[in-house]
């Protein structure tokens, strides 16, 4: 019997769950693992399901930082306050980009020339700044991160912190970097807050941002790719034998081995490579620069 129970295409229409085939759920992992691996004359003669379920879990999450194609997208329109929130599942940003009026997604770079430090407060002693005990706190916002919010791209674009004449050249038109010589804007992130903070020209335009997930924040997103399907399973029949002390070493290296050689496969299944996409880009590589 199929496994789609001979549904019509209008039936898959209204199920609203499109291009939900090539995912299994965490669920169906540990059950086929429970029934595949565990059990009299298997490769696994006891465990808990509990334990496999904490296994199975942490396989989702390895695989999905650099093998499962797990990367999600947010988008907003920036605020005056030119904060954005981080999402719920966020482990680290892919890249940020801003739209502009024909829908082309341009490229914001990170600020490595400021951040948001905590601010506290300061009481005065003859003159001098110290710190008071009753009076200890943090204020809202740091004088760093609102100083940065009032600059202009171009400001950006030419930093200069040096007095002497030759690092003065050196930072300037024949020094920039790339993610100071643009003028899309940029952007840095306060992992301690939870925000992204952007550059003044941001504001009110659409921000989308590409980040990863560990795939575990909701019950929704916990599904495997079938292309990765053998790869949870070895990854959680090894971790089981590599942390049983009955298990004797030599049978720990064979499941590390099939772990990794089904991690791989699985990454190469993921790569999405197409030949025509391949042939169409190096028809541009015989293209003469110009100089």
């Amino acid at each position: 019997m199929g496994l789609l129970d001979n549904q019509t295409q209008a039936q898959y229409q209204a199920s609203g769950n499109l291009g939900g085939y090539q995912y299994t759920s965490l669920k169906d992992i540990i059950n086929n693992f429970l029934i595949a691996y565990v059990g009299e004359n298997k490769l696994i003669g006891k465990v808990k399901r509990t334990d496999v379920a904490f296994y199975a879990q942490r396989a989702l999450a390895e695989l999905s930082y650099d093998t499962l194609r797990s990367k999600k997208s947010q988008e907003i329109e920036v605020p005056p306050s030119l904060k954005m929130m981080l999402p719920q599942d966020y482990v680290n940003y892919v890249k940020l980009t801003w739209v502009d009026g024909r829908g082309v997604e341009r490229v914001l770079y990170p600020a490595q020339h400021t951040s948001n430090p905590k601010a506290i407060v300061q009481s005065t002693v003859d003159g001098s700044y110290t710190l008071s005990n009753d009076e200890l706190q943090y204020q809202a916002e740091s004088d760093t991160w609102a100083a940065f919010k009032l600059n202009s791209p171009n400001e950006l674009s030419n930093l200069d912190s040096d007095t002497d004449v030759t690092d003065s050249i050196h930072s300037g038109r024949f020094g920039l970097s790339p993610q100071q010589a643009q003028m899309n804007g940029s952007f840095f992130i306060d992992n301690v807050d939870g925000y992204i903070h952007f550059s003044s020209n941001i504001n009110g335009k659409t921000v989308t941002l590409k980040y990863v997930s560990d795939n575990l924040g909701a019950d929704g997103d916990q599904v495997v790719h079938k292309f990765a399907e053998e790869a949870m399973y070895k990854f959680i029949a090894y971790s089981i034998v590599s942390t049983s002390p009955t298990i004797q070493e030599h049978v720990v290296r064979r499941f590390k081995k099939e772990k990794f050689a089904a991690t791989r496969q699985a990454k190469l299944r993921l790569s999405n490579i197409k030949l025509e996409e391949i042939a169409q880009v190096m028809r541009g590589k015989s293209k003469q620069i110009k100089h």
